[in-house]
């Protein structure tokens, strides 16, 4: 155990090491301060938009709060816009989004994580309620999407680092998007192997889709803001999350009655996941060509005198 000790500091020295000597520097000339105005507006644009669309089924949709809500979202985001633009060192420059890959990124990355989210929020609720499995049971039915992603995730970095991010994203659009259309027919009695193989086939669709949304991101940004291409792919992650269980369950919600089951209601839940899934089938191919990259040169030129 000593030597195993040993050996791995010795391994994270030695890496740590070449990354230093091999590994070029890609950070801004120098830092940005911050941004409290930018931060502000992001904070109302996200919060008021997930509690509009989390009450709206039980507020009604014309309710004053949800229209204010929304109403609010919308203006914080034009206001979010107009400021950052005219701001010298803003949070987020709106002109990266020219970027077509970087944009992409973005979006990906909001759908894969919403599909995710969705997923796991209707099948704790269907595996509990409506099969009647103890919390244990429920969490050994979604192994199949945990080991798949342990198994897959790797092969799936290895893949962009020798075709690029187009086929990851091609495959792991496709089965996200197939593994959530296997669960539009689900019903109570379903048989637990063909969830169980629904399960596998989501999950490999998201081991697939981590390493070519961080890769797009970074590759759609000039070299000085590869930090702010990932920290904005990692936000667009949580984005999605948050508003992957709002959508879904209002949608889910808004379906439900007493005549509709859980189960039956959910179908419009796993349709939305499986839009998601195929979105980022179509992203990834139109994100990833040599028309897309072209727009990364542009963003370098158009942000030159302004970022610093």
């Amino acid at each position: 155990m000593a030597l195993d000790l040993l050996g791995q500091r010795a391994g994270r020295a030695a890496a740590v090491g070449l990354t230093a000597a091999f590994v070029p520097e890609s950070r801004a000339p120098h830092p940005r301060r911050v941004d409290p105005v930018g931060q502000v507006l992001v904070l109302l644009t996200l919060v008021s938009l997930t509690y509009g669309i989390i009450e709206g089924p039980s507020r009604g949709w014309s309710s004053p709060l949800i229209v204010g809500c929304f109403t609010l979202a919308g203006l914080s985001l034009v206001g979010l816009v107009s400021y950052e633009r005219s701001h010298d060192e803003p949070l987020l420059d709106p002109r990266y989004f020219r970027s077509v890959p970087f944009s992409g990124a973005t979006l990906m990355a909001v759908s894969a994580f919403a599909a995710l989210a969705g997923f796991l929020f209707l099948n704790t609720l269907y595996l509990q309620e409506v099969r009647r499995l103890s919390a244990l049971e429920a969490g050994l039915c979604l192994l199949p999407v945990a080991v798949t992603s342990i198994v897959f995730a790797p092969m799936s970095g290895r893949l962009v680092g020798w075709r690029g991010p187009r086929p990851s994203l091609v495959v792991a659009g496709a089965f996200l998007g197939l593994g959530a259309a296997l669960l539009t027919w689900l019903q109570p009695t379903t048989p637990l192997w063909q969830i169980l193989t629904a399960y596998a086939v989501f999950g490999f669709g998201f081991s697939m889709v981590n390493s070519p949304i961080t890769f797009t991101a970074v590759s759609g940004m000039p070299p000085s803001q590869s930090g702010v291409a990932a920290a904005v792919a990692s936000t667009s992650r949580q984005l999605g999350q948050s508003l992957g269980v709002a959508v879904i369950g209002s949608a889910v919600a808004a379906a439900l009655s007493g005549e509709v089951s859980f189960a039956a209601a959910s179908h419009v839940g796993w349709w939305i996941m499986s839009g998601c899934g195929f979105a980022v089938l179509v992203l990834g191919i139109a994100t990833t060509g040599p028309r897309a990259r072209a727009t990364v040169p542009l963003v370098s030129t158009l942000t030159a005198g302004h970022t610093p």
